[in-house]
């Protein structure tokens, strides 16, 4: 499987899920009584639903852990296929495939960026959100700070970054501030939330106003808080086959893996919300 990066993760939670993840995985492998996608347990030749050869996801950052997990666990079902990723800025997604790259799927974390690519009509069918996401606020481990709230982030002399406006995260920790009526000069705008997450993890900056499934990506490299106005400012994160779409057999069955009760389970370990 390959993975390729569009451009280049309360009470704190210092846990990682890696081996909730690897229960599910289990999870997903077991679906069938045997083991195999068609119970006969087969584990390499062909797949036996005809699916096969390569399927270029674009997914948003965001995504990058549970969707390389479910990757690899689509490419045990399906032997004789191959799963590759761009991750990165929703934005900077969409305009890579509105400008003619190739792709099977486009996975993004907002309704405004997957309208890019419905609106140039490079989507095939209707887009269904399979995922949502909320946001923390991911500080140095221990919080030396002592945030708490999206308050204390006006702090005088405390560094915090923010994704761009133009990137899903961004929006939404916008709107959250709004909401909150807190007025915050970050010290730079990322790319998209990884970036983000990274300045902290690298001591660039204090916080960050990150999706809470990066926080938990992370592990014990930062602790999240929670704060009350990330309720308004959900995102949804719609999923759909692209209509040039190079192996659209492959996009079908990679979707319908990343809806299943247990794809699904996979995502919500992850700290996912169900849509």
């Amino acid at each position: 499987m390959t993975t390729r990066t569009a451009r280049s993760t309360r009470t704190p939670r210092r846990t990682p899920w890696a081996a909730g993840l690897g229960a599910a995985l289990l999870a997903l492998s077991a679906c069938s009584p045997s083991g195999g996608p068609d119970g006969s347990g087969r584990s390499g030749g062909s797949s036996p639903d005809g699916v096969s050869g390569t399927v270029t996801v674009f997914a948003a950052a965001s995504l990058k852990e549970s969707f390389t997990a479910l990757g690899e666990d689509f490419e045990k079902q399906h032997p004789g296929t191959e799963v590759t990723f761009s991750f990165g800025g929703s934005d900077s997604l969409a305009a890579s495939i509105t400008g003619g790259a190739p792709a099977d799927v486009f996975a993004s974390a907002s309704p405004r960026t997957m309208k890019i690519v419905t609106d140039a009509a490079d989507a095939a069918g209707t887009p269904a959100t399979f995922v949502r996401n909320e946001l923390e606020i991911a500080t140095l481990p221990g919080n030396p700070e002592g945030i708490s709230s999206l308050q204390d982030l006006t702090a005088p002399g405390l560094k915090v970054v923010l994704c761009d406006k133009e990137v899903p995260c961004g929006a939404a920790a916008r709107k959250a501030l709004d909401a909150g009526r807190v007025k915050l000069t970050p010290v730079s705008y990322e790319q998209d939330v990884k970036a983000a997450v990274t300045k902290v993890r690298l001591k660039e900056a204090d916080a960050a106003v990150v999706y809470r499934t990066d926080v938990r990506a992370a592990g014990d490299k930062v602790e999240g808080v929670e704060f009350p106005e990330a309720a308004d400012a959900v995102n949804d994160y719609p999923i759909v086959r692209l209509k040039d779409a190079p192996n659209a057999g492959a996009a079908e069955a990679f979707i319908a893996l990343v809806r299943s009760a247990a794809g699904q389970e996979v995502l919500t370990r992850a700290g996912f919300l169900k849509p």
